[in-house]
């Protein structure tokens, strides 16, 4: 019958989008986990990467490309992917490239979970593990074994805010062969570009900073040889660690002004990093920024004058009770344990990311109990000052 199309048992007929001779501004959210092909001999070009296309998600979507290629652009790399994740990124780098018989160094202030897979995960598939302190490239040297095939670093250490020999881990993995892969979440691609710098791999936890507002979770990596890029691309596919369409969307929405959140967000801690060294109740403040801290010599070489929005800090009375009178004190700190937000977040390590080490094993990384860490924002300085003032007078 002629008006067959017409009826409604027909709707499930999927139907292109009408094109015009304008087009969107914004990205389009492409949802689809399907996509097809109009014949097999295209299905066979686009596997063998001789024709542009997506089949299934897992495998890759717009939003996840679109996302990638931007943030390759901030990183001088070229084939990056997003993933699920920052840990899905460190996971993929690791399990994708490394096997049984292996061992991998990493810096001994590692992200908690970075530091909890190496631990505790990675020896049940036999592969070996140890840590180092990364702001000293013969302790890492020494660290070294035969069986070594990659280093792990971040430039900027959680929550102290030691800053990596980067120069001396750089020629050290040259001179011993290994991949050198480095976490950049908390430098970002404005103070540090592993790849420019000769390191073989990098990692961002999306999340924080590029994405900048606390409603995505995703991860990238990138690595300079196609083949080591490969292989985290296969080993990420197969075990589905995809990134959803939706939160691409979004970060690539908050890559747009992650520049002038960033130069913002690093004025303010800048500010509040000298105004909490001259404040009576507070003991120490570590901001790489400030001539007192014990990397900023090496933190202004490496990264150019852009110090980051992380301040810590401790109390002179460095109990939890004091941290927690401050906590209350000041409710407009939101006190979560992320970074990266538009707005300031306050961590206490000693009760959440380093929850799990025994009171001496925080004490030698400098973690008190009345130790705070800061994710400054891009309020008012004058504002994030006021709050701070409200929280020191309960402590």
């Amino acid at each position: 019958m002629t008006d067959r199309p017409n009826r409604p048992e027909t709707l499930v007929r999927r139907m292109a989008l009408r094109e015009g001779v304008s087009r969107a501004v914004v990205t389009p959210i492409q949802p689809s986990v399907v996509y097809a092909s109009p014949s097999i001999r295209t299905l066979h070009d686009q596997y063998e990467g001789k024709a542009h296309g997506y089949t299934y998600a897992r495998e890759g979507h717009p939003n996840a490309d679109v996302l990638a290629r931007k943030i390759d652009m901030l990183e001088g790399a070229e084939g990056g992917l997003v993933l699920g994740s920052g840990m899905a990124a460190v996971s993929a780098t690791i399990l994708g490239i490394l096997g049984q018989g292996d061992h991998i160094l990493g810096g001994n202030q590692l992200y908690g979970r970075s530091l909890r897979l190496m631990h505790q995960d990675l020896a049940r598939f036999g592969i070996a593990t140890s840590v180092a302190d990364p702001t000293d490239v013969e302790a890492m040297r020494a660290a070294l074994r035969p069986e070594t095939k990659m280093i792990l670093v971040e430039v900027v250490s959680n929550p102290t805010l030691r800053v990596a020999d980067m120069e001396g881990i750089v020629a050290l993995a040259k001179e011993a062969g290994v991949i050198l892969a480095v976490d950049n979440t908390f430098t970002t691609p404005v103070a540090y570009k592993p790849l420019e710098a000769g390191a073989d791999i990098t990692i961002h936890s999306i999340t924080k900073l590029l994405a900048g507002h606390s409603d995505v979770t995703l991860g990238y990596v990138a690595a300079r040889d196609p083949g080591q890029m490969k292989k985290i691309y296969d080993f990420a596919v197969t075990v589905g660690m995809t990134p959803a369409p939706q939160e691409c969307w979004l970060a690539e929405r908050g890559l747009y002004t992650f520049p002038l959140r960033f130069e913002k967000a690093q004025s303010n801690a800048a500010t509040l990093a000298d105004w909490l060294a001259d404040h009576p109740k507070v003991k120490r403040v570590l901001y790489p920024g400030r001539a007192d801290h014990p990397d900023h010599a090496q933190a202004a070489k490496l990264m150019g004058g852009a110090f980051g929005n992380m301040v810590s800090f401790e109390l002179e009375d460095a109990t939890e009770a004091a941290a927690d009178r401050m906590v209350q004190a000041a409710p407009d700190l939101p006190f979560a344990p992320t970074l990266g937000d538009v707005g300031t977040t306050l961590s206490h390590p000693a009760s959440s990311s380093h929850r799990g080490l025994t009171p001496e094993g925080r004490a030698a990384l400098g973690i008190s109990d009345g130790f705070f860490r800061i994710s400054v924002g891009i309020e008012p300085v004058e504002l994030l000052i006021a709050d701070f003032e409200t929280g020191l007078a309960a402590v």
